[in-house]
């Protein structure tokens, strides 16, 4: 394991964890603003048979935000913010890039950009796992379900574009 190993109170530990769900809740936030209306529009798509009802996004999501707050939580606690700077660097911008695509498919109806987002998406969720793991392998083990649902999402992206041209 690379990088420095700080040493860290249990009760900043606890505030570590609630800044990192605060940190990922945001994300999320601005995410959900953007398809706060959507249920509709996604419903009036015409999706793959594979696409899953809109009930099932907002338990999903929750749960992944919930790990990947973990992740970034267990990377901190272990290294701080000096030491692991750069993985946590990659962490907070792949959430960005989590919360922008929201506004891109559902907001301005961009079905190309959506997908061609997504993908630079999962990229920086691979980046962001690669470098968890030289630091800590449970913090990468945890992003793994996000990573997986992503290259879900990649998919229904790609295809729900394709079957929407005048709608995307």
């Amino acid at each position: 394991m690379a990088g420095r190993r700080t040493a860290v109170s249990a009760g900043s530990s606890v505030l570590g964890l609630v800044v990192w769900i605060a940190i990922t809740a945001v994300a999320a936030a601005i995410g959900s603003a953007a398809a706060a209306n959507s249920r509709e529009f996604y419903e009036g798509l015409q999706r793959p048979d594979w696409a899953p009802p809109a009930s099932v996004f907002g338990p999903v999501w929750t749960v992944l935000y919930l790990l990947m707050a973990i992740s970034a939580w267990l990377i901190w606690r272990e290294f701080g913010f000096k030491s692991a700077k750069p993985a946590l660097a990659l962490f907070t911008i792949q959430l960005g890039a989590n919360a922008l695509w929201s506004w891109v498919f559902f907001v301005w109806k961009q079905g190309g950009l959506a997908f061609a987002e997504v993908i630079l998406l999962w990229c920086l969720i691979v980046a962001t796992v690669a470098a968890f793991r030289r630091l800590n392998g449970w913090a990468a083990v945890l992003m793994f379900p996000y990573l997986v649902w992503v290259t879900f999402a990649s998919a229904l992206t790609f295809a729900t574009w394709r079957l929407n041209p005048a709608l995307l």
